[in-house]
C-alpha cells in the first residue's frame, strides 16, 4: 500500500482508507513566507498538523522543511494524495513523479456528480437548486421522497433580529479548549519565525478552535445538544458582546479536514428525529454544510481559473493599509470597528458580519476583489482560496455579475440596525446619508448604486432601489461626500 500524503487541511480519519495506513505529513515553512497570515490561523494550522502527527505516532513520517518539494525529495516510496483544495497545489502534485492523485474527500457531493448536474442545467447555477439535488441524492431530511416539513428551505424562519434588551443569547458557551505542549511548541516556533522576519497579522491569543478530530467532535456534540435550537432563528443576527451567538463555529474544523461533513449532517438529522430539535434550525445547519459549503467548493473547480479575476464592476481601488493591518481602533463606525476587531483578535466572525459588514463596506468602496479574496484567505482561521474565491468574487463583491447569486449583497445602515445592536451608541445615524453623522453604509449604498447603475444587470430584486435612486434630490452631494471620504477609516 502506498504511503498517504496528507495536506494540512486533510487531517481527519476520513482521509485514510485504513486506520493503519502509513502517512506522510509535511510542514512547509515557505507557506508562511508567501503570505502574511493571521497569527492565530498559523497557530491553528500548525497545531492541527502536529496533533495529527502525535495521534498517528510511528505510523506517520513528519517532515519540517522549507518547501513541499524539499520534503518530497527525501521520500523514495510511492505516494498517493487526496485531491488538494487549491489549483496551485493540484498543479504541484500532478507534476510529481511516483505520486497518485485520488478523488477529493471532505465534501458531500463529488466533483463528478456536480459536473453532471451543472452541465445539465439550462439556467444559471444557484445554490438552492444544487441543495435540493444534494438532499435527494444523499437522502437527507427526506421522507417518502419529499422534504421533511414540506419545503426544501426554511430560511424564512431563520432571519430574526436579536432579542431586544439583551447583549447575549441565553445558550451555553462552547466547551473551552485546553492548550497543551504542542501548542506551547507552536507558539515558541512562531515567535522565533517572527524574529527571523516572517510576518503575521492580528493578535496572538489562546487557541479557540479545535486542532484535533477529538476536540472537533466534542464541539459538534455540544452544539447539537445545547446550541442548535437557537442557531436557526438567530443565524443572521449580530450582537456586539456575543460574536458566536448560537453558531457552531466549526467551519475551521471542516476546512482543516478534522470533521467529515456527513458526520455533522447525520448528527443534525438525529437531533431532529430523536431529540426534537426544531426543524428550521436543523435544516438551516444542514443547508450551510451540504448546500452552501459544498456549492462554493464545487464552483471553485467548475468555473475556469479566470473566475477569480472577475471584476465586472470595475472596482479599481486598493484595499487600504488600515484594513489590511486590522487596525480596528482607527474606525469610529461601531459595527465595522467591532467586526474588524474580532478579526484582529480572533481571526473569525460568523457569516453575516463577513458579508453584510466587511464585504458590504468593501463593495461600496470599490476595492479590488482579488485583493479581498487574499485578505479573507489570510485573515480568517477558516479561510482558504476555494472558500474565499466564491464567497468574495461571486457573492459579496458581485464581481461576476451573478454567475452564482442573483443580486449584490449591498445594503444601507437600516439592515445593520435591524439585525444588530451596533447602531446604538454609534456616532453615525443609519437613517442619514448626508452630513457629518451620515452612516457610511447608508451613504455608501447610494453612492455604489449611482456608480454602477449602468453595469448592474436588470434585476427584479434591485428594481425598487433603482427607482428610488432617481428620486433622490441630494444624490450628487452624497456621491461627492463619499469621494471626499475616500478610503479613510469611517
Amino acid at each position: 500500500m502506498s504511503r498517504r500524503w496528507l495536506f494540512a487541511d486533510q487531517l481527519g480519519p476520513h482521509f485514510l482508507d485504513d486506520r493503519h495506513q502509513e502517512v506522510l505529513l509535511i510542514e512547509s515553512k515557505a507557506v508562511f513566507r508567501r503570505r502574511v497570515f493571521h497569527r492565530q490561523k498559523a497557530h491553528l494550522v500548525l497545531s492541527a498538523l502536529r496533533h495529527r502527527a502525535a495521534e498517528l505516532g510511528d505510523q506517520a513520517r513528519y517532515l519540517r522543511t522549507e518547501t513541499y518539494a524539499e520534503g518530497l525529495r527525501t521520500v523514495r516510496e510511492p505516494l498517493e494524495v487526496c485531491h488538494p483544495t487549491s489549483r496551485r497545489a493540484l498543479a504541484f502534485v500532478e507534476r510529481q513523479p511516483r505520486l497518485t492523485v485520488l478523488p477529493a474527500r471532505g465534501y458531500v457531493t463529488s466533483l463528478a456528480d456536480f459536473t453532471d448536474w451543472a452541465d445539465g442545467r439550462r439556467s444559471a447555477l444557484r445554490m438552492d437548486a444544487f441543495y435540493r439535488f444534494a438532499r435527494e441524492r444523499h437522502d437527507v431530511l427526506i421522507e417518502a421522497g419529499e422534504p421533511v416539513g414540506g419545503r426544501w428551505s426554511l430560511d424564512t424562519e431563520n432571519r430574526q433580529p436579536p432579542p431586544k434588551d439583551v447583549d447575549r443569547l441565553a445558550v451555553p458557551a462552547p466547551p473551552k479548549l485546553r492548550e497543551d505542549d504542542i501548542d506551547a511548541e507552536v507558539r515558541a516556533d512562531l515567535d522565533r519565525w517572527e524574529r527571523e522576519g516572517i510576518r503575521f497579522a492580528g493578535r496572538d491569543g489562546p487557541r479557540r478552535f479545535p486542532a484535533s478530530t477529538k476536540e472537533a467532535r466534542a464541539r459538534l456534540r455540544h452544539f447539537l445538544r445545547h446550541r442548535l435550537p437557537a442557531f436557526g432563528p438567530y443565524e443572521d443576527a449580530m450582537l456586539a458582546n456575543d460574536p458566536w451567538l448560537a453558531h457552531s463555529a466549526l467551519s475551521s474544523s471542516f476546512n482543516l479536514g478534522l470533521l467529515d461533513p456527513m458526520e455533522a449532517i447525520r448528527g443534525a438529522e438525529r437531533a431532529y428525529h430523536a431529540d426534537g430539535a426544531p426543524l428550521p434550525s436543523v435544516e438551516g445547519f444542514i443547508r450551510q454544510i451540504m448546500g452552501w459549503r459544498d456549492f462554493v467548493w464545487q464552483l471553485y473547480w467548475y468555473f475556469d481559473r479566470g473566475w477569480r479575476d472577475n471584476n465586472a464592476l470595475a472596482a479599481r481601488r486598493h484595499v487600504p493599509d488600515w484594513w489590511q493591518d486590522l487596525d480596528a481602533d482607527v474606525v469610529r463606525a461601531r459595527c465595522l470597528s467591532d467586526v474588524l476587531g474580532e478579526v484582529r483578535d480572533h481571526g473569525w466572525t460568523h457569516h453575516i458580519p463577513r458579508l453584510m459588514v466587511l464585504g458590504n463596506y468593501a463593495l461600496q468602496r470599490g476595492w479590488r476583489p482579488t485583493e479581498l479574496v487574499d485578505w479573507f484567505h489570510r485573515s480568517f482561521v477558516d479561510g482558504y482560496e476555494w472558500v474565499m474565491t466564491a464567497n468574495v468574487v461571486g457573492m459579496s463583491q458581485y464581481a461576476d455579475l451573478g454567475q452564482m447569486t442573483t443580486k449584490p449583497y449591498a445594503s444601507g445602515g437600516a439592515y445593520i440596525n435591524r439585525m444588530s445592536d451596533y447602531c446604538g451608541g454609534c456616532p453615525y445615524d443609519p437613517k442619514k446619508r448626508l452630513g457629518e453623522d451620515a452612516c457610511p453604509f447608508t451613504a455608501g449604498y447610494w453612492s455604489f448604486l449611482l456608480r454602477n447603475r449602468e453595469r448592474l444587470p436588470g434585476n427584479a430584486r434591485m428594481a425598487r432601489s433603482m427607482k428610488q435612486l432617481d428620486r433622490l434630490a441630494d444624490l450628487d452631494a452624497v456621491a461627492d461626500q463619499e469621494r471626499r471620504r475616500g478610503d479613510d477609516p469611517p
